[in-house]
């Protein structure tokens, strides 16, 4: 069990937000690491970051942070461990597919040779490009969603329907949360705001946690190395799984 522990802890101390981890989940799936490993990896990498950690402790303090780093972290693990046993394998993308067999053949040849670094670095840096050029339509098709969302919704519209007065407040505020796209960073000063208007800090936490978790862009970009399905599967128990955090912090925070 500790593989997923280490992988969301890895996570957190890597600052990429969903899209920019994804080409390290592929490299993951390639170097043969379970997928369950690779989804908490992917979960908490979006969600936990230095600078965001910093920006947290600055404005809500040591305990609202620990309690947010220690539930991301929490999250990658019981996700990934969740996702891997649903033996999820057979829906990943063809793409991916035919990397890991590539990967699979060319890899008992570096064996045999004791091929040094330097010269396996040409093919290194094909096989990056490979990825990126195989990625490249999909990133700007996915900022080019985020990019509309973040242009055309109109201002105050979140704070209309995440409102302590709504019940329904947490997951309508995961599910609104969800188009959009921002990196922890960027939406630590947008959640201060919400905070400072009224909205519950469990609510607000959701959201920032499905915005930057969960997202258009990222479902995009995620399509090239996932099927439709498996693409759900993900969206559908890590939004779940932020819908009953953002309840749970409203109760203890």
């Amino acid at each position: 069990g500790l593989q997923y522990f280490f992988a969301a802890l890895f996570g957190a101390i890597t600052p990429f937000c969903s899209c920019s981890s994804i080409p390290l989940f592929i490299g993951f799936v390639k170097g043969g690491i379970p997928l369950g490993v690779t989804f908490a990896y992917l979960i908490t990498s979006p969600l936990v970051n230095e600078v965001a950690v910093a920006m947290f402790i600055g404005t809500f303090g040591l305990r609202i942070t620990s309690i947010y780093v220690i539930s991301g972290i929490l999250l990658g693990m019981v996700g990934g461990f969740i996702l891997g046993k649903m033996k999820l394998e057979p829906y990943l993308s063809d793409w991916v597919k035919q990397i890991q067999q590539n990967s699979t053949s060319d890899s008992g040849t570096w064996e045999k040779e004791h091929t040094p670094f330097f010269r396996r670095l040409p093919t290194i840096m094909q096989e990056a490009w490979g990825i990126v050029r195989g990625v490249l339509l999909y990133i700007l098709i996915g900022i080019g969603i985020g990019a509309f969302m973040h242009g055309y919704v109109p201002e105050g519209f979140f704070e209309q329907y995440m409102s302590k007065d709504n019940w329904f407040a947490v997951p309508l505020s995961v599910v609104l949360a969800v188009p959009m796209y921002a990196n922890a960073a960027g939406i630590v000063p947008v959640i201060e705001v919400f905070v400072a208007k009224g909205i519950p800090i469990g609510t607000a936490l959701a959201f920032m946690m499905a915005v930057v978790g969960l997202s258009l862009p990222e479902a995009t970009l995620l399509k090239k190395v996932m099927t439709w399905r498996l693409i759900g599967i993900f969206f559908g128990l890590i939004t779940s799984f932020i819908i009953a955090l953002g309840y749970l912090y409203n109760i203890i925070l």
